[in-house]
């Protein structure tokens, strides 16, 4: 029996990240519509679920490329015995055998284009760093091997070497300019996913769906139609609760983030208020300044309880909703 990953690449918090991102070049560019704004974030969503793909060959890659140096140390006029008789750990890690055979995995990337053919001395260099890092001596001198190691290896590969690579980031910015501000969150599925394989799985190991559900697609549909709809009346209300501050002197960003956090309040009655304001003060945190969520959450919390005293705010209670 298959078994079913319990999670999926684009969830709802990638998916308001998203839109605060599309609305910023929204409003900063001239001539665009409704639809073409529509029609961009998906077409960044799909984006993402690429880079989802293209991480995982990156193991793939890596060990290739460590096939080659020690097939050259092989070749060489005057071997040693170390080239000889290498350490081959690394190479038949079965967790990276599993992913190479996976059909989902193959399918993907085939239909997709994607390859790493352009970036060798990415691969080079993680590589390097990959095998002067202690974790992976203590992988390859360890007594015992084990599919839990070989999954164990690569998440701290990612997390230690990959995530902390400047040359690496640098190669992700010059290959999309839809994957430079994803690359930490989509990384985190990427160790999700090789700790979910399982070894019986075999080629049919099932990889992360893009959305959960056509739920997910339809929220950021209404989230950015609603945004961009009402975008003034939402101005307007910012500018009356965001007391001693002109909205002109006000970081632009932050307002932008206020707009789209009151299209979710007022178009989703059974998300509660308080999944909301956290799930957007969390996003100013890390796309505006450093006051940034105090203020968002100041100024929303005056908003929603004008809105609940002049009973404009509809609310399913679905569970407590209380801050």
């Amino acid at each position: 029996m298959k078994c079913v990953l319990k999670f999926y690449m684009i969830n709802r918090v990638l998916l308001r990240i998203k839109i605060v991102q599309i609305l910023y070049s929204f409003y900063k560019g001239d001539g665009k519509s409704v639809p073409s704004a529509e029609k961009e974030l998906f077409h960044s969503i799909e984006r993402t679920y690429d880079l989802y793909f293209h991480l995982l060959l990156l193991t793939v890659e890596i060990t290739n490329y460590a096939a080659t140096r020690i097939e050259n140390k092989r070749n060489k006029l005057r071997p040693t015995s170390e080239d000889l008789n290498p350490n081959t750990r690394f190479l038949e890690n079965r967790f990276v055998r599993q992913l190479s055979s996976n059909e989902q995995f193959n399918a993907y990337l085939t239909k997709q284009k994607l390859s790493w053919v352009n970036e060798p001395e990415v691969i080079k260099g993680l590589y390097e760093e990959i095998i002067a890092s202690d974790f992976y001596a203590q992988y390859m001198k360890a007594e015992e091997s084990n599919y839990a190691a070989d999954k164990d290896i690569w998440r701290k590969i990612f997390k230690k070497i990959i995530l902390e690579s400047e040359d690496f980031d640098n190669s992700i910015e010059d290959q999309s300019i839809y994957w430079v501000d994803n690359v930490e969150i989509v990384v985190s599925f990427v160790i999700k996913t090789i700790k979910k394989f399982e070894e019986e799985q075999g080629a049919f190991q099932p990889l992360l769906p893009m959305f959960k559900d056509d739920e997910d697609a339809d929220f950021a549909r209404k989230l950015i139609r609603g945004v961009l709809t009402n975008g003034e009346q939402y101005r307007e209300l910012i500018d009356q609760h965001a007391k001693n501050w002109e909205i002109d002197r006000i970081a632009y960003m932050d307002i932008l983030i206020m707009q789209v956090a009151l299209s979710e309040i007022m178009d989703f009655p059974t998300i509660p208020v308080n999944v909301t304001l956290n799930e957007y003060i969390e996003i100013a945190k890390n796309y505006s300044t450093d006051k940034s969520g105090t203020f968002i959450n100041g100024v929303l919390d005056n908003i929603v309880n004008q809105l609940r005293k002049d009973n404009k705010l509809i609310k399913v209670v679905m569970f407590s909703d209380k801050k």
